[in-house]
């Protein structure tokens, strides 16, 4: 079969193939994705021989307007071009030792290196070569499986999976991106490999979790890692969610795969990875605060404020950023029932204040999971929630209209308090600002400056304190 490459790029790629004389081959992705109709930019050329060399000669043949880098510790090298990015490497064999991360790699032929690849679709090849430029190379039936939407891996899949351990997560995550099924054999025998796992980075398990966390329906790839049996040893805190204890014949629904339908249903609507990783750990905290008391049945309480508490943790395991992308999943999970409560208890104004100027810019976001957290399957008990979200967000609206509270900064500062009164710092302050803030969440108080002023004067002198004559209008 021939395929037609009609970019200039994979002409020029022809020609320095003849000039070297070496033989040049398109794999992987870029070819699979031809197949899928899925538009791509960056392409893998192996060369029977040095790779680096061949870069070299590419990178100086189509001139000043490429980028040149070379990887030495990978033995690969990399050519930006207007927009495309093509990673050149020669063509090898590598195996692992049982206890190693790395492999031992050794120069090999195309077919060695295609043999080599996690899986079929990905071991195919396109010629670059002059006498059979544009032919394709599928020595391995990737084609008839891209067809069959299959994933099984070129060699036997216990000798695939033991010498890279990670081919087992990328293989769910392909899975779960292209909504393809794993090979009953390929899937027994990640179950048998499974702890091979552990000589894995988590850096690189984590980038295969945030692509299955984007894909279109999340909890397919999810629903395998739990089901073959690596989520228990990679992320145990959410396999933990799974099961339903029974009480006197009472029992509760099962957390992980609400959690799973909670997402997907929220990754409808939103395409960030943050949000996804809150909707996804929203009752991380329910399985140790589960407690069955005979009056009520299976209680959680508290478990949002657990949950919130845990997400550090999970982020310094997992090696997801220990920065603003994780305060922020703490607080949509720490507030992720406030909306829900808010309208069974009964809604105040000052509560709708407290809602905004906890939740500040990421409000809209609670309110995205909250609708993602309605799993219900009585229609009369969805309409019911949905309609008492919606008199929140009403009330969120008239009130932060009101009152300017969005992104809300307290009218006086620490700063402020300290020199009026030519304080140093002290608990003082802390106590006086927080008197000003629950003032104005109250309602007893105007959200302005004068009125936050007047305040802070009179709890000064109420705690003794004497201003030192500097104005603060």
């Amino acid at each position: 079969m021939k395929i037609e490459l009609k970019d200039r790029i994979f002409e020029d790629l022809r020609i320095v193939a003849e000039k070297t004389g070496i033989e040049a081959y398109v794999v992987g992705g870029f070819v699979r994705d031809i197949f899928l109709d899925r538009a791509s930019k960056d392409i893998d050329v192996v060369v029977v021989g040095s790779g680096i060399d061949f870069a070299k000669e590419f990178s100086e043949y189509i001139g000043n307007s490429s980028e040149f880098a070379v990887f030495k510790n990978f033995g690969t090298a990399m050519v930006k071009s207007n927009d495309w990015e093509v990673e050149f490497v020669g063509a090898r064999k590598e195996s692992y030792s049982r206890n190693s991360r790395k492999p031992a790699v050794s120069p090999g032929t195309l077919k060695e290196d295609q043999s080599r690849r996690d899986f079929t679709i990905n071991a195919l090849g396109i010629s670059l070569n002059k006498n059979d430029f544009g032919t394709l190379l599928d020595p391995f039936h990737g084609l008839d499986d891209l067809k069959r939407k299959i994933l099984r891996t070129p060699l036997e899949p216990g000798i695939t999976f033991d010498d890279d351990p990670l081919r087992m997560m990328r293989a769910v995550r392909f899975a779960s991106q292209l909504n393809f099924d794993i090979l009953p054999e390929t899937f027994d025998s990640i179950k048998k490999h499974k702890d091979r796992i552990k000589i894995v980075s988590f850096e690189r398990i984590i980038e295969e979790l945030n692509k299955i966390l984007l894909s279109k329906k999340p909890s397919i790839g999810l629903n395998l890692l739990f089901e073959c049996g690596l989520l228990e040893i990679i992320f145990p805190e959410l396999k933990a969610l799974h099961g339903v204890d029974y009480v006197n014949g009472k029992g509760h629904k099962d957390n992980f795969y609400h959690s799973l339908q909670v997402l997907d249903q929220g990754a409808e609507e939103t395409k960030d990875l943050w949000l996804r990783w809150a909707l996804l750990l929203h009752d991380i905290g329910k399985p140790v605060t589960k407690k069955f008391i005979p009056q009520e049945g299976w209680t959680f309480h508290g478990h949002e404020d657990k949950g919130s508490r845990m997400i550090s943790k999970i982020f310094r395991k997992l090696k997801l950023p220990l920065n603003e992308k994780m305060k922020y999943v703490e607080k949509l999970v720490a507030l992720h029932h406030r909306p829900k409560a808010l309208a069974e208890d009964g809604v105040t104004d000052a509560a709708i204040r407290r809602l905004i100027v906890d939740a500040g810019e990421d409000l809209n976001d609670l309110f995205l999971l909250c609708r993602a957290d309605m799993t219900t399957k009585s229609q009369e008990k969805l309409n019911k929630y949905r309609g008492n979200l919606l008199k929140v967000q009403e009330l969120v609206v008239e009130v932060e209209e009101r009152d300017a509270l969005r992104n809300w900064q307290p009218p006086v500062s620490g700063e402020d308090i300290m020199a009026y009164f030519g304080l140093d710092p002290s608990k003082i302050i802390g106590i006086i600002k927080e008197e000003i803030r629950e003032s104005i969440l109250e309602g007893k108080i105007k959200n302005d400056r004068e009125a936050a002023i007047q305040l802070m004067k009179e709890l000064g002198e109420m705690h003794q304190l004497k201003p030192i004559g500097i104005s603060l209008n």
